[in-house]
């Protein structure tokens, strides 16, 4: 098992490109089946989530080949399965996306429980209400089979914005017969990014970035060149990566729009950034300071869907909310168990008070010091390694497999800012 090796207190400067929306390729390789033509996705991320996708499409008949870094040609023969493998099933949640294309292509799926983080009951109810709505018959038990003789378009109100299950509604209703209306949808960029590409293989959406979606169905789709946007998550990280070690980094191929909602919770730390293009600049000289609410109250920093704080960079704001001046509470709404990774920050020094499972007291700033980690998930881990690097001394994190599945090139990219860090294992 690999692990990272830290010496942190060393602020990090430099500059950085961000990767592509790991978040958006996942649903985007799923939408490749939706056609018999090439498809060409550019700005993918090097990373094994991607990898894990792009075997289950080969298992299903595609063919995948890199054309040049970070942009490959997807090709789909004949669909030669309708059952999802298991063995990389379990590895990611994302496997679930296969469903709404497969049952379009094909009126059948197997799809055995999908993997992923572990942050908490991740319910899959959206995507069976959405399939059933227009037109699947569904049987639970150790797998999960979907059968449609036809897709028709329906009117339907999702029981949450569920950002996956929109996207398999989304998918499998561009090939259903007639128009369907999605409320209650998610709208998240990669969301968006997966409609913008769909529109681009002939199919007609209408409310893109909206929480009411409509999707007028087609007889075929076409291929694509399509190029994924950048990843917000990822930008955040390194954000917050700036901000708690001091740092002066400059993060090019963003989507500044994308990083509103992250501007007004960070703001609330004290920290801001300025952009000119697609550059964003997140300057040394921060105030670091909490902004109190009216009356001098404790602020609160809240996840919610889009366009609310993104819930995966709770744990980022964790972190970097240790290092600045004051108390502020940080309420996680969506996930009963991401929380619980703050006992490795109050090891370090942090004073953190777990009120629930779902919301944390921090008051800072708090002088960490280095420890051994064990990444439980993607963005906690990525959040551990922050504080390892903004930490005094030497740290160690194992299960870094955990962290990789969403960062590309870690390591190599943050020894190009100065962090002293290495990787033992493979």
């Amino acid at each position: 098992m690999s692990e990272y090796l830290i010496d942190g207190g060393v602020p990090l400067d430099g500059t950085v490109k961000a990767s592509g929306n790991k978040n958006a390729a996942l649903p985007c390789i799923a939408a490749a089946l939706l056609t018999d033509e090439p498809v060409i996705l550019r700005n993918i991320p090097e990373i094994e989530d991607v990898q894990v996708m792009f075997e289950i499409y080969a298992a299903l008949g595609g063919s995948v080949k890199p054309l040049e870094p970070n942009t490959y040609r997807l090709q789909l023969g004949d669909i030669t399965s309708s059952v999802i493998p298991i063995a990389q099933a379990k590895k990611i949640r994302a496997s679930i996306l296969f469903a709404g294309p497969l049952l379009a292509r094909t009126g059948k799926v197997v799809l055995p429980p999908p993997g992923g983080d572990i942050i908490g009951r991740r319910r899959l109810d959206t995507h069976f209400l959405a399939l059933t709505e227009l037109g699947a018959k569904v049987k639970t038990g150790e797998t999960f089979t979907f059968n449609a003789k036809s897709l028709t378009g329906a009117d339907i109100f999702l029981d949450e914005a569920s950002v996956t299950g929109t996207e398999n509604a989304i998918m499998a209703a561009a090939l259903a017969e007639g128009k369907t209306v999605l409320t209650n949808a998610a709208g998240e960029p990669h969301v968006q990014d997966l409609c913008q590409m769909l529109v681009s293989m002939g199919a007609h959406i209408e409310g893109i970035g909206s929480n009411i979606l409509s999707i007028t169905g087609v007889k075929k789709l076409n291929g694509c060149d399509f190029t994924i946007g950048a990843d917000f998550m990822e930008v955040g990280s390194f954000i917050g990566l700036a901000a708690a070690t001091g740092g002066d980094l400059h993060i090019e191929g963003t989507r500044p729009q994308d990083l509103r909602p992250a501007k007004v919770a960070f703001g609330k730390l004290g920290i801001s950034w300025a952009h000119e293009g697609t550059v964003i600049h997140v300057p040394r000289n921060q105030p670091r300071e909490v902004n109190c609410d009216l009356g001098g109250m404790i602020p609160k920093i809240d996840d919610a869907p889009w366009p609310g704080f993104p819930p995966d960079l709770t744990s980022i704001i964790t972190v970097v909310a240790t290092q600045v001046k004051g108390t502020v509470l940080i309420h996680e709404k969506m996930f009963e168990s991401r929380m619980f990774f703050v006992d490795k920050l109050i090891a370090m020094g942090a004073r953190i008070v777990l009120c629930d499972p779902h919301r944390a007291v921090v008051s800072g700033p708090s002088r960490l010091h280095g420890s051994e980690l064990i990444s439980p998930d993607v963005r906690a881990g990525m959040a551990m390694l922050i504080a390892a690097l903004c930490a005094d001394g030497k740290s160690i994190i194992r299960n870094v497999y955990q962290i990789e599945r969403g960062y590309e090139h870690l390591v190599d990219r943050l020894a190009a800012l100065g962090a002293r860090i290495v990787k033992n294992g493979s």
